[in-house]
């Protein structure tokens, strides 16, 4: 079993989600985070003061799939998170251990 960890632009998750759903993955943990990479922030104007703005507003997203399925999951976030431009994110694929379904007792795969 992996956990597909992806960090990408806020815009970006609706898309992300509807490639994961499309390929039969089922639950996602989203969550709002800050961050920068090599793109180190930017500048922005507000009224009429510059300021740095040093971490920028992200999408972590989490889901678990099937060991032989995770190519497939990295693929499609890869493919709907994409813009082009500096910034788009990560993917990080981490082995998960053991897993349990809390209200059923059921481990591993079958607690997907």
């Amino acid at each position: 079993m992996k956990l597909i960890t992806a960090v990408i632009k806020p815009f970006k998750l609706e898309e992300v989600r509807s490639a994961l759903t499309d390929l039969g993955f089922q639950g996602m943990t989203v969550t709002e985070v800050k961050g920068y990479g090599r793109q180190k922030g930017h500048t922005e104007i507000y009224r009429g003061a510059e300021y740095a703005v040093s971490f920028l507003p992200k999408i972590k997203i989490e889901v678990c799939v099937p060991t032989g399925q995770a190519e497939k999951a990295v693929a499609a976030i890869q493919t709907a998170a994409r813009t082009g431009q500096i910034g788009d994110g990560k993917i990080f694929v981490s082995t998960i251990e053991h897993t349990v379904r809390i209200r059923t007792g059921e481990a591993d795969d079958n607690a997907l």
